[in-house]
């Protein structure tokens, strides 16, 4: 009984890795705050969304899906710019789409044909970002797709992925699809140097992915890669969806790996022990693919606000960008990238590095915290003063300049004179040093 035991609790610590190594793991995570999610293949030629055309059975037939990769010839890409843009926008990692959900390959697989190696671009995308991110030392991620349309061991590929893209995990072949996705798995993590997080999109039936023996052998190969939740086990931390949660994520709050809902968050501050870290995704427009026709560009005031609620509850923000065919990101993902960047070259002392906030229902604006600072975001700047219900502050700064600002003590808290404040029209940060 007691080697049972033993072997359960050494496999235990082989599949999570060392505490030592998750403290450092989540550390990296939360100082970068920040950072780019990828979305792109032969999809982009078309205007439609990753995967989803098969999947639902509408808008293209498989084939004339499938037969996208003839055409696609992203000759204008150029990895630099694009870590030199996620540098401009103060994003401090970056996440690709290594494969989707279609199976299509993004590097040069050496188990599949279905890639970017045999297009007439021929070359490997993904190499070229991890050298391009290497050389600028932008940590970089691989999103890996568990689903797999195209390979004959996940589904009966006789029938249309419509009828069955959930996957057939009680065929006699599901086995040698879980080998598929190691030998993958393992090209990724010991071909394109230190990978930053794996990002996985289990989709249904996550538990039949084995998750376990996916998060050991990544943390055997690469220990400092992060884990997302979305492969049946909840990982280093939750992934929210195109939303920010109401409230903050607690440990308690997660089933099975599960993002949690709404209605399991509170408002209440919780210890650090209970915290369960996280990352919201969202889009720039509608869609996560290149679509020439989604002009609802989100402005850059709302994609600024959705990062800081997104540190003020103690998360991540990464933020999409859909490629071109020819290989750019358009110019309107770029200007407001841009001008995130300068917002945060200001202001990113209450980003990067921060936990969630000791106020969280302000009327006003949020607040982040790090050390014995509390950041104050003010998106509608009163008129006369502020009423910040805080205790202990010793000195106000005013990160824009750089300058000292006068208060006064009043029941429990400080207020704040802001007639003599410009505000930003993003958000005005005030930090507040603590006794």
């Amino acid at each position: 009984m007691l080697r049972i035991v033993a072997a359960t609790l050494l496999f235990a610590l082989a599949c999570s890795g060392s505490d030592s190594d998750q403290a450092e793991r989540l550390r990296r995570f939360n100082e970068a705050k920040f950072g780019m999610f990828i979305h792109w293949g032969p999809y982009s030629l078309a205007s439609v969304e990753a995967s989803w055309p098969i999947m639902s059975g509408k808008l293209m037939n498989e084939a004339e899906y499938r037969a996208l990769r003839q055409r696609f010839n992203p000759t204008a890409f150029d990895a630099k710019a694009f870590v030199k843009l996620a540098r401009e926008a103060g994003q401090r990692y970056m996440v690709f789409t290594s494969k989707h959900h279609d199976g299509f390959c993004m590097f040069d697989s050496a188990y599949t044909d279905y890639k970017i190696t045999r297009t007439p671009y021929g070359k490997d995308i993904a190499a070229q970002l991890a050298a391009a991110a290497r050389e600028e030392g932008m940590p970089l991620g691989f999103y890996y797709s568990p689903p797999d349309m195209n390979h004959p061991a996940y589904r009966d590929t006789s029938k249309p992925a419509s009828a069955n893209w959930q996957g057939e995990p009680a065929r006699p072949e599901w086995p040698l699809y879980l080998d598929y996705m190691e030998i993958q798995l393992r090209e990724l993590l010991t071909r394109y140097g230190d990978v930053f997080v794996v990002w996985f999109d289990g989709l249904s039936h996550q538990g039949a992915y084995d998750g376990w023996r996916f998060h050991r052998m990544i943390h055997q190969i690469q220990p400092m890669a992060l884990i997302n939740n979305r492969i049946g086990l909840t990982g280093d931390y939750v992934t929210p969806e195109q939303k920010l949660p109401k409230g903050i994520i607690t440990k308690s709050s997660i089933v099975n790996g599960a993002n949690p809902k709404d209605q399991a968050l509170s408002s209440k501050l919780p210890s650090p022990s209970e915290f369960q870290p996280w990352e919201t995704c969202m889009t720039i427009n509608k869609t996560w693919a290149y679509n020439r026709n989604d002009t609802n560009f989100k402005s850059t005031t709302f994609l600024l606000r959705a990062l800081i609620d997104a540190a003020s509850r103690g998360g991540n923000f990464l933020l999409n960008v859909g490629p071109t065919p020819e290989g750019t990101i358009q110019p309107e993902f770029q200007e407001r990238l841009r001008a995130m960047g300068v917002w945060l070259k200001v202001n990113g002392e209450a980003i990067y590095g921060t936990t969630f906030g000791p106020l969280q229902e302000l009327p006003y604006g949020k607040t982040t915290a790090k050390g014995k600072t509390v950041f104050l975001f003010v998106y509608e700047m009163p008129k006369t003063e502020l009423d910040v219900p805080l205790d202990g502050v010793r000195r106000v700064r005013l990160l824009a300049g750089g300058r000292t600002v006068k208060f006064t003590r009043h029941g429990g808290g400080v207020r704040i004179p802001v007639e003599s404040v410009a505000a930003d029209p993003h958000a005005t940060v005030f930090a507040l040093d603590l006794r």
